[in-house]
């Protein structure tokens, strides 16, 4: 191929087709217009006109940035920033708050105690607990209350047990811990009521009545009658030491006078009667017990006294021709230490006592003393029990004491003044809370300074029982024996033992029967006489409320005596109300 061929063929382009030079200009401004174009179409970025490598070829970097045309706070840029986005515009900061650093408490533990709430953070919940119930702070939770689980009853004891209200149940909502209530075992008991911090309670039953021999004489008159008797019981609410009291009295008082029966003989002389003319008599039984514990084996014990009353009717001692019976006043105290060594407890201590009688007031006008029948004891005790259980606790018991009398001579010339020893055993016992009670036995001695009086002695008897065979009845049984003074000529003195038995049966809350019947006996020692008593009641109680009762009795009492004309008989009705606030 020849020089001026080939030359021709590159003025040609390299298409095959020969064109002169002006129109590879037009072609190539043609395709310069479409390339701007283009470029016009995509988005002007910073480095679009910066060269790599020395072209215009950065709009086809695959690394090259692209604008961020999303908000700041727009919830769906997810996208996360690189450094390349620093030559990036700057959003608007209009109504945007900036957050710099870490917020507040957020690497706070999950347990402790927060400074932004001032509030106790919850603990963390322990592997394998509930989820979250509820989100109160960074790091805070509240668990979901779960029930405590309910314990079956077992068979034997389903639908067996009574039915309790809440509040003494203790299941009360708001009240976990609140102390479950006695059950009220007399709903038409008093309640009673505190008088600083003295537990008290009171009643007074007032009364009418029938005797039909009030002198306690063979065929002695009959009268209606009226007693009034209060009561007061006190008891300390302490957490340590105790002090009780216990007041009980009575005034029974009769519709008429007696009059002395007219002389047999027909004569002026005055006749002196068997009972006195005014038979209106006072009674009153009071004790207060004391204990003051020095520590807790050690503790004082104390008691205080006062009996008031007069003879019995139908006693030997009393005087014939009398306007009203005399009344006599024993006061006294015991004061005693007791001690502890683990189930053996051992006390002793002292007693006082003074018996004093006022003067006798005849139906001549006249006045008799009993100076002679006043006395005083000083006596001291030593006790020791031990408990095999905590319901048996036997003990043994001795007593000494000594009786000095104000004159050493009394009315029939003998010497009064005497000393006695006394000495019993017996036990506590309770059996599955349905027997409860006290036995005991022993044996007194009294030796007289008068010679020509016999020594006093005998068994003594003393207990209380009581016995629930049912929830609805229960029984009693009760034993007291004592030694008293007689005024009797020769009589040293007077062995007087007493039993009874009493059995309350409620047919109703409110409705109380109650039988009860009695055996005594009265034993003259340097006498032949001895005397045998029995009795039989019934009363009914009918409880209004807590507070009023109607109560109606009938009694009847023997006496017997191998004593000529001593025996009496009496019968005795009385309906009455009692008030018990």
């Amino acid at each position: 191929m020849s020089v001026r061929r080939v030359r021709a063929k590159r003025s040609c382009g390299g298409f095959g087709v020969c064109r002169p030079a002006p129109l590879r200009l037009v072609v190539s401004a043609a395709l310069l217009l479409l390339a701007i174009s283009a470029a016009r179409a995509q988005s002007v970025t910073p480095d679009l006109f910066n060269p790599i490598r020395g072209n215009f070829n950065g709009q086809f970097d695959p690394l090259r940035k692209t604008a961020d045309n999303t908000e700041p706070n727009d919830p769906n840029n997810k996208k996360k920033k690189t450094a390349q986005d620093a030559d990036a515009p700057a959003p608007s900061r209009i109504d945007n708050i900036p957050t710099y650093g870490a917020p507040a408490a957020s690497g706070a533990a999950t347990s402790g105690f927060d400074s932004l709430s001032r509030k106790p953070k919850p603990k963390k919940p322990p592997p394998g607990a509930p989820a979250k119930s509820e989100v109160t702070g960074p790091g805070s939770f509240v668990p979901p209350p779960v029930p405590p689980p309910v314990p079956l009853p077992p068979s034997s004891t389903a639908h067996k047990g009574p039915v309790l209200p809440p509040a003494m149940a203790g299941t009360v909502d708001g009240m976990p811990t609140r102390r479950k209530l006695k059950i009220d075992d007399d709903p038409f008991g008093a309640v009673g009521f505190y008088a600083g911090p003295f537990l008290t309670k009171a009643a007074v039953e007032v009364s009418v009545g029938h005797d039909s021999n009030p002198g306690r004489i063979q065929n002695g008159p009959s009268s209606w009658f009226y007693m009034i008797a209060p009561e007061l019981v006190m008891a300390s609410d302490w957490s340590r030491h105790s002090l009780t009291a216990d007041l009980r009295g009575s005034f029974t008082g009769y519709g008429h006078d007696f009059a002395p029966p007219p002389p047999a003989c027909g004569c002026l002389e005055p006749v002196a009667s068997p009972i006195p003319t005014n038979l209106d008599r006072p009674d009153f039984t009071g004790k207060v017990n004391g204990r003051y514990d020095i520590s807790s084996d050690t503790r004082i014990d104390g008691e205080g006294r006062l009996r008031l009353s007069t003879d019995n009717p139908g006693s030997p001692n009393i005087q014939a021709g009398l306007t009203r019976y005399p009344i006599y006043t024993t006061v006294g105290g015991t004061l005693g230490l007791g001690q502890k060594y683990n189930r053996f407890d051992l006390s002793g201590g002292g007693t006082v006592d003074r018996t004093q009688y006022e003067v006798s007031h005849l139906t001549d006008g006249t006045t008799s003393s009993n100076d002679d029948r006043n006395y005083n004891q000083y006596g001291g005790f030593l006790r020791g029990a031990y408990e095999l259980t905590p319901a048996v606790k036997p003990y043994g018991e001795l007593n000494i004491d000594q009786r000095v009398h104000d004159l050493t001579v009394d009315r029939s010339g003998f010497e009064r003044d005497s000393h006695g020893v006394t000495g019993k055993v017996g036990t506590t016992f309770e059996v599955s809370r349905l027997m409860v009670g006290e036995v005991s036995i022993g044996y007194a001695t009294r030796t007289y300074m008068d010679p020509r009086l016999d020594r006093l002695k005998g068994l003594l008897t003393a207990g209380s029982l009581t016995w629930t065979p049912t929830g609805l009845t229960t029984v009693k049984l009760t034993a007291t024996s004592s030694i008293d003074e007689s005024t009797l000529a020769g009589v040293s003195g007077v062995i007087t033992r007493d039993y009874l038995v009493e059995v309350d049966h409620a047919f109703r809350r409110w409705l109380i029967g109650t039988v009860k019947g009695g055996y005594g006996t009265s034993d003259y020692q340097g006498s032949d006489r001895f005397d045998w008593r029995y009795f039989a009641e019934g009363d009914l109680v009918y409880k209004l409320t807590r507070t009023v009762q109607i109560k109606g009795s009938i009694r009847k009492e023997w006496l017997r005596s191998n004593a000529a004309g001593v025996d009496t008989d009496a019968t005795i009705f009385m309906l009455g109300v009692r008030y018990q606030p």
